[in-house]
């Protein structure tokens, strides 16, 4: 479906959600914010409609579809509808089982949210969680949300943060192999990445002077060498850089203490320098309701941080408040962004 739009309408915000795989909960929690529906925003889902009202049956909470034109201004849809931009599934969905002749309408859905934000029609977008693997096994080249949205939109370098639990942490590295990391933190990537997390606390969090700490990549952040050199050798020297430009950035501290009170009230964000270094701290703080932020993107992007829960599907049984934690952030950084 392509997506073109006369503008914003200048009222609220509106706000593309993709429900990712359909097989998954993405379109449980569609439905369930159909009959809770966030304030102050429009919400139109980007997806097969005939999915969305199956699940509703499925679930018992029957949802009315109202197609959603960029051109017609409208209110939000009132409890108990969805407003939906048509793109259609390949083949029928069954909750909870996966079909790889639907993974490109994934992709499909996810590029044309992008483009709507990219045109104006959309002042953020949230995306549901998608199935990785049922991408990849039907032949489509596929890593991430964060990666498609960095191609989508032309971003040479993105950062991957997350929001809960009081905290928000930002990776150096997202989705590889740990024998990959080491080298894929180099001074050139680690400036990039400490500027755009420095940047969009600025800009879109509001933060006048943000503070960030920065974790070390080895066990007690080197032990001065004789655990590794990456701290002595990159991350150091791209701190005191940075530090002399007026970036705020301390570290690299041991990433085993890091995570302590005292630290973290010195602090509006933490550089993670893998994946599991950091998220499993924040995951524990707030399993449930954290927010998974792309900054550095011309878009606004947030998403939940759970995966497809293809168990959950269909059964009534999958929590919204991560879901809903996305929608409520996306609203406040489009907000701030545009303010």
């Amino acid at each position: 479906m392509a997506v073109s739009c006369a503008g914003p309408d200048g009222r609220m915000r509106t706000i593309a959600l993709t429900p990712g795989e359909p097989a998954g909960i993405g379109p449980d929690l569609c439905v369930a914010l159909a009959f809770a529906p966030p304030p102050g925003a429009r919400l139109v889902i980007v997806g097969d409609p005939e999915v969305l009202q199956a699940r509703g049956r499925a679930l018992g909470r029957p949802v009315a579809v109202r197609a959603w034109q960029a051109s017609e201004a409208t209110d939000p849809a009132p409890p108990g509808t969805l407003d939906v931009a048509f793109v259609r599934t390949a083949v029928p969905v069954e909750a909870g089982r996966l079909d790889v002749a639907n993974a490109r309408h994934v992709l499909e859905t996810i590029t044309t949210a992008v483009r709507g934000c990219q045109s104006g029609c959309f002042d953020a977008l949230v995306t549901a969680p998608v199935h990785k693997g049922v991408i990849n096994d039907a032949g489509l080249p596929f890593t991430g949300h964060t990666e498609m949205l960095a191609e989508l939109t032309g971003t040479p370098q993105v950062v991957m943060m997350l929001v809960g639990g009081g905290l928000r942490v930002a990776l150096a590295t997202t989705h590889l192999p740990m024998s990959a990391v080491p080298a894929a933190i180099t001074f050139a990537s680690l400036t990039r990445t400490l500027q755009i997390l420095d940047g969009a606390l600025r800009g879109d969090f509001g933060i006048a002077r943000p503070r960030i700490l920065v974790a070390g990549l080895n066990p007690h952040a080197g032990e001065g060498g004789h655990l590794g050199r990456e701290e002595i050798d990159v991350i150091k020297p791209v701190i005191d850089a940075l530090r002399a430009t007026g970036i705020d950035a301390r570290g690299p501290l041991p990433a085993d203490t890091l995570f302590n009170p005292e630290r973290l009230r010195e602090c509006d964000a933490v550089l993670a320098m893998f994946h599991d270094q950091g998220l499993p701290v924040l995951k524990y703080a707030s399993f449930g309701a954290g927010v998974n932020v792309t900054l550095g993107l011309p878009i606004i992007r947030t998403s939940v941080d759970h995966g497809t829960a293809l168990d959950l599907a269909g059964t009534g049984r999958a929590q919204d408040g991560s879901l809903r934690e996305a929608v409520a952030l996306a609203i406040d950084l489009a907000r701030q962004r545009n303010a």
